[in-house]
């Protein structure tokens, strides 16, 4: 029987990583998705702070389940070679935490330009970026998010079935398909079925807004039913996006998230009891 693993991007909680793993522990969620470390991007991490992380995981029994890096979420006209150097710093940092996974994405697209302009290009970098991958046993998981190459199911499924590699995975974020119009079930998810290791849980409808798994358009409880026929035994990390956080300003390009209110634990425990609930429900039939 497949089981569906909790994890999530625990810098929504709180900026401070104690107070991260204190509610992952009250919420008894083993795993977390580090993006945010005591407000300093993951991939902007040294060997000390890493092994600092590595003692704060151990006193609190945390371990990762995929690395949050911003890998790939640069302007397709961006400096490359530069980019590199981020990857293979987020590589030995992901090693030094014993996990496998590393998200990344396939680079923002000039707005209101062709993105066919950018096929080969784009191409280009993920096969680079995969065999860089693959040269350490690593796996990358894309992520579909707003504005990138693989924004739409089938330029994600064009990535993934060109660069061919076992080292190449997709995650599914719900939310973000339903931002961009696609429907995600059955449309998106059945393309993108065999490549799918790893959930991004969070819900959304299609005017921006981001509500709990469940609420919106993202037909989160129908792909987690299918993935649970499948067998599934990976990952559901709880993305809520229910509030702004420190860091938010760096990683979204939508202004509306920032306005938000914060993060706060409350939301994060909003977030995980709307996931449990689906979840709890698929066990049971």
């Amino acid at each position: 029987m497949s089981e569906f693993i909790y994890t999530g991007f625990s810098d929504e909680i709180d900026e401070n990583i104690e107070k991260q793993f204190e509610h992952l522990n009250k919420l008894g969620i083993k795993y977390f998705e580090p993006r945010g470390i005591n407000g300093k991007n993951i991939s902007d991490l040294n060997d000390e702070e890493v092994e600092e992380l590595k003692l704060t995981m151990k006193k609190y029994n945390i371990k990762v389940s995929s690395i949050g890096s911003p890998i790939g979420k640069i302007k397709i006209t961006d400096n490359f070679e530069n980019h590199l150097k981020v990857l293979e710093r987020t590589i030995k940092t992901a090693k030094m935490l014993d996990v496998k996974y590393i998200r990344i994405f396939s680079f923002y697209i000039p707005e209101g330009e062709d993105y066919k302009l950018y096929t080969d290009e784009v191409i280009k970098r993920m096969k680079a970026m995969t065999e860089i991958a693959a040269n350490n046993n690593i796996i990358l998981l894309h992520e579909n998010e707003k504005g990138i190459y693989g924004d739409i199911a089938v330029r994600c499924e064009e990535i993934l079935k060109v660069v061919n590699s076992p080292n190449l995975k997709a995650v599914f974020d719900p939310a973000n398909f339903v931002q961009c119009g696609q429907v995600t079930y059955p449309e998106a998810f059945n393309l993108l079925r065999p490549y799918v290791v790893y959930m991004h849980i969070k819900d959304a409808f299609s005017n921006g807004e981001v509500v709990p798994a469940g609420y919106g358009e993202g037909h989160v409880a129908e792909i987690l039913r299918e993935l649970y026929k499948d067998g599934y035994e990976g990952f559901l990390s709880l993305e809520p996006h229910l509030g702004s956080f420190k860091g938010l300003e760096n990683l979204e390009t939508d202004d509306h998230m920032l306005e938000l209110e914060g993060s706060t634990p409350e939301k994060f425990t909003l977030a995980y009891e709307a996931l449990k609930k689906i979840t709890d429900n698929i066990v049971k039939q």
